[in-house]
């Protein structure tokens, strides 16, 4: 609503909610902070789990930031932002999704201290931004390297990423698993190390223990072999890749065949057959004794495969096809009649296995595969859908770690770094950005502050002997969780990618900046049930009476 000389002028729709200036700010400063600490508790070996239930009764057990905020129905608006700054730190790094979303909340609550002392909120964010391109800086400075033949380095990135996680007692074999994985798929380029993780596939199968779980280099299809007369084993495969339907094609217009004779009914049937046993001929010709079918195969053309002593598998994903063709070496091929040699692709051995309760093929002793896959076992459902969780962040870790080649210590040791030299940095800077930046290095200070306070010591004692250390230049010191002590959190194997620390600082600075930018909320009135019930028709109509049930 708006004022001219006295008359009152509608401009919103009746029933909008409007809140601006201070208000503005503070509701959604107090809904991102309400978020935050929510889930402030999982961070960190100490840290607690979450346990999420959903509108349908299913339940999810998880630590992990990004799970935990998607699971969660939020309202508020604001909020809504914080939940896609985890979702944007899962996708882009893997892992540091509570460290970004708490850090976040923290510097909204030191800017609301600043807010209150009536400094205006362009002021807060240019401070903000000044903070955080020298907090780059300060981990550029104290990363070390890290390369693909350091295994022991990346084992211990992997063991600092899954020490919170629920399957951190199987780390050892999990963790293992995830570093050979990822060096298998990583290639090197003229631009650098790339590993694209998507060609890592997780198969997940509960029922077994943690332990269990396999690195197979190559593929496991989710399938059965088609007919029960093929062999189930082929050792030496040679693999045809068909995205072609192994059938009689139908014409692309109807049509319609008149038969008279019973002659001509044979002859019908045994040119279909003839055609059929074509394909299957073709198949034997070039050499493959397996063949991998994205579309359906005809009952006969699978008899025909299984006299010749074939395996084959139908309908497959495409994205398992794909996977074949970088594990095997073959070339999808689009029409049999094209089929050759040249095309297969080759393993050690292609054999269909029991698995828990379903039967799988596993194409395995592949050459140098650029796509493995996981079998991921676990004693239920939720110990597998975790252990899935915490594997995804290993390999991503991983990948983070090989394809910048740099690393920093972890256990807090970088936020604190980071605030001893941004108080240090301050003290150049005139005005009001001098107190921005100052209010951004206490903000940093909430990863160590709250590893300590999930281990149950004093955060105070360990903030003050963290704060004693680095102001003596000791960038590696960080809290040992389990003793209630500092550490050199290197030569304790705590040790994290850089990028991960990087982009959680970033994204939370940047989310930070676009709330406070914020002055005026403006929300619409909540659209209104259709009358007449649930069924949305008047009485009379088909719905119920009022007062009926």
């Amino acid at each position: 609503m708006s004022q001219l000389q006295g008359v009152p002028v509608l401009i919103l729709k009746e029933g909008t909610e409007r809140s601006r200036g201070r208000d503005a700010r503070h509701n959604n400063i107090m809904a991102i902070r309400a978020l935050a600490d929510a889930i402030r508790s999982s961070l960190g070996p100490r840290g607690q789990d979450k346990m999420l239930v959903d509108s349908l009764g299913d339940v999810t057990i998880t630590n992990d930031g990004a799970t935990i905020l998607d699971e969660i129905e939020v309202q508020h608006p604001a909020a809504k932002m914080l939940v896609q700054v985890a979702k944007a730190q899962d996708a882009e790094v893997g892992d540091g999704t509570t460290t970004a979303v708490i850090l976040c909340g923290e510097l909204l609550k030191q800017a609301q201290s600043m807010l209150a002392l009536n400094i205006h909120s362009s002021v807060i964010i240019s401070g903000y931004r000044k903070a955080v391109e020298k907090a780059e800086e300060v981990l550029e400075g104290m990363s070390v390297p890290c390369s693909m033949d350091d295994r022991e380095k990346l084992l211990q990135i992997v063991n600092t990423s899954m020490a919170s996680k629920l399957v951190f007692s199987e780390v050892d074999t999990l963790g293992t698993i995830a570093v050979e994985a990822v060096l298998q798929i990583a290639e090197k380029t003229s631009k650098g190390v790339v590993a694209d993780i998507d060609h890592i596939k997780v198969e997940k199968k509960e029922g077994g223990s943690l332990d269990e779980t396999q690195l197979i280099r190559g593929l496991i299809i989710d399938k059965e072999v088609v007919h029960s007369e093929m062999p189930t084993t082929v050792k030496g495969a040679k693999i045809a890749l068909l995205n072609a339907s192994l059938e009689v094609e139908k014409t692309e217009m109807d049509a319609e065949i008149r038969i008279t004779d019973p002659e001509q009914m044979k002859a019908f049937l045994e040119e279909e057959a003839r055609m059929l046993k074509n394909i299957a001929d073709k198949i034997k010709e070039t050499g493959a004794n397996v063949v991998f079918c994205q579309k359906g195969i005809d009952d006969k053309v699978q008899h025909y495969l299984a006299k010749e002593g074939i395996l084959a598998v139908r309908r497959i994903k495409k994205s398992d096809m794909e996977a074949l063709v970088r594990a095997t070496g073959g070339r999808i091929v689009s029409a049999v009649l094209h089929l050759s040699s040249q095309d297969l692709g080759e393993c050690g051995l292609v054999e269909e296995r029991k698995v828990g309760d379903d039967k799988m093929v596993f194409v395995v002793e592949c050459v140098d595969p650029k796509s493995v896959c996981i079998l991921l076992r676990g004693g239920t459902e939720r110990v597998v859908d975790e252990a899935e969780r915490a594997f995804r962040d290993a390999i991503c870790v991983v990948r983070d770690a090989i394809e910048d080649g740099k690393v920093v210590p972890g256990g807090g040791a970088p936020e604190i770094e980071v605030a001893t030299r941004l108080r240090e940095y301050c003290r150049s800077l005139k005005g009001r950005d001098q107190i921005a930046v100052r209010k951004f290095a206490d903000a940093v200070e909430i990863v160590p502050k709250t590893l300590a306070e999930n281990a149950g010591h004093d955060p105070i004692d360990i903030i003050v002997e963290l704060r004693s250390e680095h102001g003596a230049n000791k960038a590696n010191i960080g809290v040992d969780v389990f003793e209630g002590k500092t550490k050199d959190m290197l030569q304790a194997g705590v040790i994290e990618p850089l990028r991960v620390k990087t982009h959680a600082l970033r994204s939370a600075t940047e989310a930070a900046a676009l709330i406070l930018r914020i002055d005026d909320v403006i929300a619409s009135k909540r659209s209104a049930a259709p009358p007449g019930g649930p069924g949305g028709m008047p009485p009379g109509m088909g719905g119920m009476p009022p007062g009926m049930m």
